[in-house]
């Protein structure tokens, strides 16, 4: 049996030689273990970067983070008794010596038969006192959390006798959590098992086999996580853009869902003139929902509308409606609102749907008497004459007298997610144009009239702005936000990877800002929030650093950044957690990155971001950081409030199933012949371009018509006639 005074002395490896507020160095005793310490119960390894020592005081025993090793140059040591003796040859002895950094302070739990780990210290060591090693029961208690904070197990620490790293999900996504690493460290498969394994614990912990009330959204750029979370508990929703494969559902962001910063920005709509104008267009087409009978409300804007676009194509003249691509544009215009006027009418009773078919019957009869059809099928048409107009306007007059008008028209919030025609946005602002009272407004109206035109007919943007069947708000609400006890399941997958570049910021700006927002009304109509978890991958492509801002005009990035730092601000209040994941954090907003008080970091190689790191992090951690150029795939620092104090763990492995789809290309075996990779470019363009089967060989025949315009014989040039001299 050894005593206690013994079992310190087994434990022994130096002296504290100096003390200060961030570090404290120790001088290693010369029978200190070299490599691998066989004193602590099981042998492990020391002296060790990142490995921790206790030194004990008066309120339990300091821990410290050893974050420097060296051997230094001393005098040699003197024996007992040699007081006064000179030595004839005073060699330089080697010295070995270690820096540690206070972390926590580590005490005896009242029954004394287990530790207790706090953070922070109160007393300080002073000059001289012992230097111990932990033994396993300290270290793990020193590692392993206690209460809440063990409820998600995320991996196991490397330099703590493997001790269980778990965090508390009410402190990691309470507070936002960034996980930064270059590409290829793991940064995925950690997010991916941070959502997984908190599903799982909580199912665990519900029982009954009963599903957790969770609400994760990932908005995934690079389409990762379709299978990453196959087999947890609960249903996966997952999200994509046509065509759909599986079992996932279109991606669908419909454009009235969009507020009118949003519309600004995607618009580049001026702050002067455009902007008010769209304000203005945005109110009375949302209006009109509210007014009565939403359906008859919408009618009576489409046919308002329809008249006074009439009317401004009239007043323009003959010049701007003879040109080719003006009558092909008004003719396409009149037989897409006949076919609307034909789908409202019939759901609705006479007088109103009488009304609507004399319109409907009247545009017809214009479209088939200027319309001529092309060989190819294209329906071309004659110039519209003044008459052709004033006989469909009075058509329009006469039912504008039968339809009633919404009450409320004009008097809504542009901001309000009320569903409207999108279709109809170009049309209302070139009428507001012309009647807005400002000279020359149909001037500089004209470039954003052009670009929501431009947005609307194009094929890959519209399934996902303008759906052919548009949901409800609350349709909406509850199958991207979460229905309620998650019905219909517990993460939704968002695929943003095949979204438009010129729209993709919107669509994450929107998206972010409806979950905010709705997070705020349920707080305020309960009085509780809703737990819910905002995911972001690639956040440096959203939420990016702007060092400087010129113009008024709001682009569509700077619209999403500010989206996400508002959320980052005032998330937490409201039950909004955020992750943000990065490879490059030094290109990230500040305020965002401000706002997150978890971390975990895997290999940073580049400087600036090292930099960026170690100014963020609260911790006295430096050595600890500085590893982060040369740690291991799968290795990790995890740090800041949901953590008890730093610590370096290996993440726990995922199944190769469960991780995303974003492991390294495989060169080699593809150029040998191991793997194959088949190879249909036709495919790919149809899908690319937005066209399908049956309109390949109509693309192939356009390609070959061009092609033989270009290799057409020229025409011979007549003969040069030199000119002479006088």
């Amino acid at each position: 049996m050894t005593s206690a005074i013994e079992g310190l002395a087994a434990l022994y490896v130096g002296t504290v030689e100096s003390v200060a507020p961030d570090s404290i160095g120790v001088v290693l005793d010369a029978e200190a273990p070299q490599t691998t310490a066989l004193n602590t119960g099981v042998p492990s390894t020391f002296p060790r970067l990142n490995g921790y020592v206790l030194i004990p005081k008066e309120a339990g025993a300091l821990v410290g983070l050893v974050v420097w090793l060296g051997i230094e140059r001393s005098p040699l040591p003197r024996q007992t008794g040699e007081r006064g003796r000179v030595p004839v040859i005073d060699l330089p002895y080697p010295s070995r010596r270690m820096t540690v950094a206070p972390v926590g302070t580590l005490g005896a739990e009242p029954s004394g038969d287990s530790f207790r780990m706090e953070r922070g210290v109160a007393v300080f060591p002073s000059v001289g006192d012992q230097v111990l090693l932990p033994t396993r029961e300290q270290l793990r208690a020193i590692v392993e959390p206690t209460g809440t904070d063990q409820r998600v197990t995320l991996g196991s620490a490397v330099l703590a006798a493997r001790a269980r790293v778990a965090v508390d999900p009410d402190k990691l996504f309470g507070r936002h959590l960034a996980v930064l690493g270059n590409t290829g460290s793991g940064k995925s498969c950690t997010v991916a098992g941070i959502v997984r394994w908190s599903l799982e614990a909580a199912a665990k912990r519900r029982g009954k086999g009963e599903r957790p009330n969770a609400r994760f959204i990932v908005l995934d750029p690079n389409g990762e996580y379709g299978t990453a979370f196959d087999g947890i508990p609960g249903a996966i929703r997952r999200f994509q853009v046509p065509p759909v494969e599986g079992d996932g559902a279109p991606l669908l962001v419909p454009a009235w869902l969009w507020n009118s910063q949003e519309w600004s920005a995607f618009a580049a709509a001026s702050p002067r003139v455009q902007r008010p104008i769209l304000m203005r267009a945005l109110r009375d087409l949302r209006s009109a929902a509210l007014a009565g009978d939403p359906t008859q409300a919408r009618l009576w804007q489409r046919l308002k509308l329809l008249r006074d676009w009439l009317k401004l194509t009239q007043g323009k003249g003959p010049s701007a409606q003879e040109a080719a691509p003006a009558r092909k544009f008004i003719g396409d215009y009149l037989v897409r609102a006949t076919d609307d006027l034909r789908k409202a009418a019939g759901s609705l009773g006479d007088p109103i749907k009488s009304a609507c078919q004399s319109v409907a019957g009247a545009l017809e009869t214009l479209t088939k008497l200027r319309g001529k059809a092309g060989k190819d099928g294209t329906v071309w048409y004659d110039p519209f004459g003044t008459a052709d107009f004033d006989a469909v306007v009075a058509t329009l007059d006469a039912a504008l007298q039968v339809v009633p008008p919404p009450p409320s028209l004009g008097v809504e919030s542009e901001d309000a997610p009320i569903p409207f025609e999108v279709r109809d946005l170009a049309d209302r602002l070139e009428v507001l144009a012309q009647d807005d009272g400002v000279p020359q407004a149909a001037q500089f109206i004209s470039s954003l009239i052009l670009r929501v035109r431009t947005m609307l007919a194009d094929r890959r943007m519209k399934p996902i702005i303008a759906p052919e069947k548009v949901p409800t708000f609350e349709e909406w609400l509850e199958t991207y936000i979460g229905a309620d006890a998650a019905a219909n399941g517990t993460v939704a997958v968002i695929d943003l990877s095949l979204v438009p570049s010129d729209v993709v910021h919107v669509v994450v700006a929107v998206l972010g800002r409806v979950v905010f927002e709705a997070t705020q009304r349920y707080r305020r109509q309960t009085g509780a929030e809703l737990p819910t978890v905002l995911v972001l991958e690639e956040a440096h492509t959203f939420v990016q650093r702007f060092d400087r801002e010129d113009g008024d005009t709001l682009s569509p990035a700077q619209a999403c950044r500010q989206t996400f730092e508002r959320i980052a601000r005032e998330g937490r209040k409201f039950g909004l957690g955020l992750v943000l994941s990065s490879q490059r954090p030094s290109e990230l907003s500040p305020t965002v990155l401000a706002q997150c008080n978890s971390f975990i970091l895997h290999r940073l190689v580049n400087d600036r971001d090292q930099d960026l790191v170690s100014r963020l992090v609260p911790d006295n951690i430096a050595g600890l950081l500085r590893e982060l150029p040369t740690l291991p795939t799968r290795h990790a620092i995890l740090l800041g409030w949901a953590a008890p104090l730093p610590v370096l763990m290996e993440v726990a492995e995922l199944p190769a199933a469960h991780r995303p789809a974003s492991s390294d290309p495989k060169f080699w075996e593809t150029w040998t012949g191991e793997v194959q990779r088949k190879i249909d470019w036709a495919a790919t363009a149809a899908e690319w371009a937005g066209t399908g089967d049956a309109d390949v060989s109509v693309e192939h025949a356009a390609v070959a018509a061009m092609n033989e315009a270009h290799e057409a014989p020229a025409a011979p040039k007549p003969a040069r006639t030199e000119k002479r001299g006088r």
